[in-house]
């Protein structure tokens, strides 16, 4: 045998053996895992094995359930999956709104990809996305904002190595919302944690929470709530003025930026009422909506919503309906601040309702608590030298998280960037979703295989480009993911609920 065969042939046999290895594991090597001691400031309460379950389509895994300590205060659970035909690679998961997530479905995508993955109830066991009283422990709070994840991935890389009994290929993280905050703080905190990074609809900074509220007090006003009929109408008349820009009348407002619908257009002529037209107060009302609020120096307090996404305000905005006291303490209206008023404004019995967007707003962003909250610092070079790969994403439609504060925090890394790294674009992309709203729903194609796409981009170097997305409701359509600035654009001919009939213009 010749040496260049005796090489081709060595190598062979070491990715058969790292093959067999990797889709080794079971009862007995699971149960191991839950020895005391075995991995530092680390408690495993659960270690068993999970047979597969074809009819959801599971595959057998090894699931690991542990309290991991840090510091004195410290007590973050975590929860491992490793699958029996393991890809060698390891999958970091978000958590939403205050809370974190360890509940399987969150998993199975990853599982079935053969991923083992990895998640955290992000330091406190509250489920109540938000309740934010756990965040009176001060340990808590600083799991919460940026150190669980961290825990949760350098354990759950020990734990998978010593599982599979050989370490991990490539580790990925996925988060939408808080997730995508996550992911953020992530690239930015611990830049060798993780070799790409998935980031939807990132609530990165307290400007989300601060907008509901602004969004919320709007209908305090007397005589500024909405009825169901009458933001039916400004949907169908945005859409009436807006939606076709793109060359297909679809039901999607495709750049909301671009859209001047004015809400007067459907304001009730003098002396006259009906179901579906405003009053001069509803007026104001709404263009304050989509207007949103800045401070005296430019910033904004508070982001609008989009023209053409009116259809969301059922869910996400107290339109309808004067928030009560209650809903702003601890409820959607304000996104869980009333539990943080000491920390923001450090007085417990502060008033949200009363909330002031310009000098308020100037003391919560100065607060201890959005210092270590906020994943907003756009030097992510450290990450990008590492050979770390960032893609971003945000539905246009969000009610939540305004996709252009995360226009805003793409542009700021750019410029903070690009002066560091050779090639910005080949590690950081954006993509906006047109239709989309928090993290799926809305009329637009929300469903789009993130995970696929980061791991291309980073075991073969191909970043994505126009991916394609589906509707997760009836009637299907699918659409091109674009890259930031680009968006979806009619070719004129062809299926209109098909992707391949559009381009990105």
């Amino acid at each position: 045998m010749s040496s260049k065969s005796r090489l081709l042939s060595l190598a062979v046999s070491a990715l058969v053996a790292q093959a067999a290895h990797a889709s080794s594991g079971g009862t007995a090597q699971c149960e191991a895992l839950g020895a005391p001691n075995a991995f530092a400031h680390t408690t495993v309460s659960s270690a068993r094995f999970v047979a597969a379950d074809p009819g959801k389509n599971l595959p057998a895994f090894c699931e690991v359930t542990a309290s991991v300590k840090p510091v004195e205060g410290s007590n973050i659970t975590v929860v491992y999956r490793m699958p029996e035909n393991w890809n060698g690679k390891m999958l970091g998961l978000g958590g939403g709104g205050w809370a974190g997530n360890i509940v399987l479905p969150t998993a199975v995508p990853g599982l079935t990809k053969g991923y083992a993955t990895a998640q955290t109830n992000g330091g406190h066991d509250v489920t109540n996305v938000w309740d934010t009283s756990w965040a009176v422990n001060p340990e808590a709070s600083k799991d919460f904002s940026y150190r669980a994840i961290h825990v949760m991935t350098d354990v759950g890389k020990q734990v998978v190595a010593k599982y599979y009994g050989q370490p991990h290929k490539r580790a990925y993280f996925q988060g939408c919302s808080t997730g995508g905050r996550q992911a953020l703080m992530e690239v930015q905190r611990y830049p060798k944690d993780y070799d790409g990074v998935i980031a939807g609809a990132p609530v990165y900074t307290l400007a989300t929470q601060t907008s509901a509220v602004w969004r919320n007090t709007i209908f305090l006003r007397d005589g500024a709530t909405l009825t169901p009929a009458q933001i039916k109408h400004l949907n169908e008349s945005a859409l009436a003025e807006c939606d076709g820009r793109d060359g297909l009348v679809d039901g999607i407002v495709t750049d909301p930026r671009a859209c001047k619908f004015d809400p007067a257009q459907i304001q009730c002529p003098a002396g006259t009422t009906n179901e579906t037209c405003l009053s001069p107060v509803q007026v104001k009302a709404v263009r304050d909506l989509y207007n949103g609020h800045k401070t005296p120096d430019g910033k904004t307090s508070a982001y609008g919503l989009s023209r053409g996404g009116e259809a969301s305000w059922l869910v996400y905005v107290s339109a309808t309906k004067k928030p009560d006291e209650q809903s702003f303490l601890a409820g959607s209206s304000g996104q869980g601040l009333g539990g943080l008023r000491q920390q923001l404004f450090g007085n417990p019995q502060f008033e949200l309702r009363q909330f002031n967007f310009d000098k308020d707003y100037v003391t919560l962003k100065r607060s201890a608590f959005a210092a270590e909250y906020e994943a907003k610092d756009p030097d992510i070079s450290p990450f990008i030298n590492n050979g770390g790969k960032l893609l971003m994403w945000h539905g246009m439609d969000d009610p939540g998280p305004s996709a252009i504060a995360t226009i805003e925090y793409y542009e700021q890394v750019k410029s903070a960037t690009a002066r560091k790294v050779k090639a910005l674009d080949s590690s950081a992309r954006l993509f906006v979703l047109p239709g989309v709203y928090h993290c799926r729903g809305g009329p637009g194609a929300d469903d789009f295989d993130s995970i696929e796409a980061i791991d291309r981009w980073v075991e073969q170097g191909q970043a994505p480009n126009a991916m394609k997305a589906t509707r997760s409701t009836q009637p299907a359509i699918s659409r091109p993911v674009c890259q930031y600035p680009t968006l979806p654009s009619y070719n004129g001919k062809g299926d209109p609920a098909l992707a391949e009939s559009f381009h990105c213009k």
